[in-house]
């Protein structure tokens, strides 16, 4: 919603841009097959279909809108996220546009009781979060995909009917100039909470709804106060009232403010209620002297709702369309990007005939995984935000004055922010090698690692399979090359990257100050077998060549 006399695309820092609806094909009659359909224009969707691309395969993308998404939404953006983002060739413009941070304070009755960093050094490239509004992350997506020719985006094509049977997928589309079908090999159903594809197939989440309503508004205000997660309890000026704060661009600030149990919602959101709790929050919570104007708002509750699995057929559900979680920990859009990372390069491999169809069989346990993971901490963040009873508000609320005097209660207050989830009982993750003693262990995501100026270890993988291998000087046994040149030979994207503890055959990784060798736990003969998603799928401290042929058949779905 925004103040009264502007439109929903009136924005006082975003320009909107208007995408025109463009004829397709199928309206003219011609029969077009297409490998992959997606139905959802959002970040989760597009960052798919870049997914796609990145491995060679084609996708036509639908939406029923003709811009992006209004207000900021989701904006806190994970590292884990923005790597995702840099293999999809497209962080540049996030790095320079949003802002980074590691720091949060949490105030009770006005007073500072505890302050978290999130694990940082100069190892990483990306901040541990970075906040960037919603508009922005969609632009970005969508301007790097109508750069390439695998990618077709249709605006103002709303999906109404989807079908299936073992051949494909059709979609019934409804478009200014007409009905028409469209038919696909597979189907990834990125269309949110309200899922058309999922009411398509009758499939209902199960899960928990919580009480409390917070509206969330965005204001345009000057500030110095530094780029941190603020949040604010029993504040003298809204002592029944949770409160959260955030930093976006362009002098923009996100305040999330919990509605009272008694208070109508549809009062609640009405302008000139708007106006007056922002109002007391700026002047009395956030002690900001400078005048502010009011961008935009909407009301929010708090889900954990999945589907009982992420497959049904030939099609995937990625994002909210397979989950609902709530904002506090800033899982949503984070979990949902981490999706389309696992889904995309899966069907990709399918859908290339270097992976059999089962590989698709591994994207429910593994996402789905995530998501219970993601609803246990995210749970325990939302009761603690919003308490669902009398009982669970004495506690909290005892924790909260506890940490005024003692350090070891203000843990109670950490918001859990979202962290990267290790597949570790996945089918496609293999046993792990028990002479390792650091590292990232099967199933969890690479570690990054300086390697110099502006290089990175993430730097450096390649778009399939990885194989790190760690050597004195950057050699290779003949049987392992020789191994990986018969894979190639068959079809399998995997590369050779070599990370070495001194400088000696060309196209090495050099560890100048041994972090890559001690962050692995590494010695010479060591390697890491890595998805293409940035996944371990195994380690060895000292590979045998014929290992790496098994491995790689058990992290593709085989047998």
């Amino acid at each position: 919603m925004r103040p009264a006399g502007r439109a929903e695309t009136d924005s006082l820092y975003f320009d909107y841009p208007h995408f025109p609806f463009v004829r397709p094909p199928e309206l003219d009659g011609r029969a077009v097959r297409h490998p992959v359909a997606i139905v959802g224009a959002g970040p989760v969707g597009v960052t798919a279909s870049l997914e796609l691309a990145r491995h060679g395969i084609a996708a036509v993308v639908l939406d029923d809108k003709a811009t992006v998404n209004d207000g900021s939404r989701a904006i806190c953006i994970s590292r884990h996220s923005l790597e995702i983002l840099q293999q999809l060739g497209v962080d540049a413009p996030f790095v320079e546009k949003g802002l980074g941070w590691t720091r949060g304070r949490t105030y009770f009755r006005d007073r500072e009781i505890y302050r978290f960093r999130m694990p940082h050094s100069d190892q990483e490239r990306h901040s541990p979060m970075v906040n960037l509004q919603q508009q922005y992350i969609e632009q970005f997506l969508i301007d790097k995909a109508a750069e390439s020719d695998l990618i077709e985006l249709r605006w103002q094509s709303a999906v109404t009917g989807v079908h299936q049977d073992e051949g494909g997928v059709t979609l019934e589309v409804s478009t200014p100039e007409g009905d028409y079908r469209l038919e696909a090999d597979y189907l990834l159903a990125a269309d949110g909470a309200r899922s058309v594809v999922r009411k398509a197939f009758d499939l209902p989440l199960h899960g928990e709804a919580y009480e409390g309503r917070y509206v969330i508004a965005d204001v345009r205000l000057r500030s110095d106060f530094p780029t941190e997660r603020r949040a604010f309890f029993h504040s003298h000026a809204m002592p029944d009232t949770t409160i959260l704060v955030h930093r976006q661009p362009d002098d923009i600030w996100r305040i999330d403010y919990q509605l009272g149990p008694d208070e109508d919602p549809e009062l609640a959101v009405e302008e000139a209620s708007i106006r007056a709790k922002v109002e007391l929050i700026v002047r009395e919570v956030m002690h900001e002297s400078d005048d502010w104007e009011l961008e935009w708002w909407s009301l929010y509750k708090a889900y954990t709702l999945a589907l009982e699995d992420y497959r049904h057929g030939r099609v995937l559900f990625i994002g909210d369309s397979a989950h609902l979680v709530p904002i506090f920990g800033v899982r949503g859009l984070n979990n949902g990007l981490a999706d389309a990372a696992n889904a995309g390069w899966k069907l990709a491999w399918v859908l290339k005939g270097q992976a059999p169809d089962r590989l698709l069989d591994s994207y429910s346990p593994e996402r789905r995984g995530a998501t219970l993971d993601v609803f246990a901490n995210a749970g325990k963040s939302t009761r603690f935000m919003t308490p669902p009873s009398r009982g669970y508000r004495l506690m909290r609320d005892a924790a909260l004055a506890l940490a005024f005097h003692n350090d070891y209660a203000s843990g109670f207050a950490d918001p859990r922010q979202v962290t990267p989830y290790t597949y570790a009982e996945s089918p496609l993750t293999l046993a792990d090698d028990p002479a390792f003693a650091a590292g990232p262990v099967p199933g969890a995501p690479l570690i990054n690692r300086r390697l110099g100026e502006e290089d990175f270890l993430l730097d450096h993988l390649g778009p399939g399979f990885t194989l790190l291998h760690f050597s004195a000087a950057g050699e290779v046994e003949p049987g392992l090359q020789a191994r990986i040149a018969d894979l190639r030979g068959r079809g399998i994207d995997i590369t050779l990257l070599r990370a070495a503890r001194a400088s000696g055959d060309e196209g090495a990784l050099v560890d100048p100050d041994g972090s890559l060798f001690a962050g692995y736990g590494a010695e010479p003969g060591t390697a890491y077998l890595v998805r293409p998603d940035r996944h371990v799928a195994t380690r060895w401290m000292s590979l045998e060549p014929a290992a790496l042929d098994a491995a790689l058949t058990t992290a593709l779905g085989g047998e």
